[in-house]
């Protein structure tokens, strides 16, 4: 499951990669929910995705409001007992990645999140191996360790790499921004208790260099959110647990393939 914004760039050799994992029977399915304005919904059909367009899922409960909502959106078109989020802005994307998140719940996780080395990129062309992943170094890290210290081990607490039992999934609400990575870690381990969340190691990732106002609004985000869960300020926006709904219940509009 990848949601999608203006990721044309990488979109294509993410759903090739995993594409490739479908046709050897690793995965099911490959979907991604889309609210482009460029070409990232034509690129990713053509490589042979199931493509959607976000709001045209659920349309009932009004606009989509980020990159969480995409996510409880999509959650509607799965039929399967495992699903698996990636990001769609991922360069140099590394299938294995799925296939790692998968075995950690056929191992009897029901929730793993991707753990890896983040590279520095300056925007200029210049990688250093460390130093990226500024607000989950800066911001999550340090609130996760003083509010939720049973998950301070994470490496990647603000993953978009993740999978889980879609039971699970259902069964939490949905932040409706930047927050949802991190609260559905802690929703997770709230219900199902330490024994039953982890991470599995994998290769580095590089996505793509953000500015430091689009940070600082990340980080505001991330921040808020975490301190809500631990009953400090105001909850986030967010979209209600689907409680065992399925999508076979729904009116689900038909994919765009190639």
């Amino acid at each position: 499951m990848i949601p999608t914004v203006d990721e044309a760039r990488t979109i294509g050799e993410i759903c090739s990669a995993l594409g490739e994992l479908r046709e050897g029977g690793h995965i099911a399915r490959v979907i991604v929910l889309d609210e482009s304005s460029d070409d990232t919904a034509k690129i990713a059909a053509a490589a042979g995705a199931e493509v959607h367009r976000q709001r045209a899922v659920r349309p009932d409960v009004g606009p989509v409001r980020g990159k969480g909502d995409a996510m409880w959106r999509a959650l509607h078109l799965v039929e399967e007992e495992i699903t698996v989020f990636v990001d769609g802005d991922t360069a140099n994307f590394d299938a294995s990645v799925v296939e790692r998140l998968v075995a950690g719940i056929a191992g009897g996780l029901d929730f793993v999140k991707a753990d890896y080395d983040r590279p520095w990129d300056d925007g200029r062309g210049a990688a250093l191996p460390h130093g990226g992943g500024r607000v989950t170094e800066l911001t999550a890290k340090p609130l996760l360790r003083a509010l939720f210290p049973a998950l301070s081990p994470f490496g990647q607490p603000l993953a978009g790499e993740f999978a889980a039992r879609t039971e699970l999934l259902r069964s939490l609400p949905f932040v409706t921004g930047y927050g949802v990575d991190v609260a559905l870690l802690i929703d997770a381990w709230r219900r199902c208790g330490t024994e039953k969340i982890g991470e599995v190691r994998v290769s580095p990732r590089q996505n793509r260099h953000r500015p430091l106002h689009e940070l600082a609004s990340m980080a505001d985000v991330v921040a808020s959110t975490i301190l809500a869960r631990a009953g400090l300020g105001l909850a986030p926006p967010e979209r209600a647990p689907l409680i065992g709904g399925t999508a076979e219940t729904l009116e689900m509009p038909e994919a765009t393939t190639a």
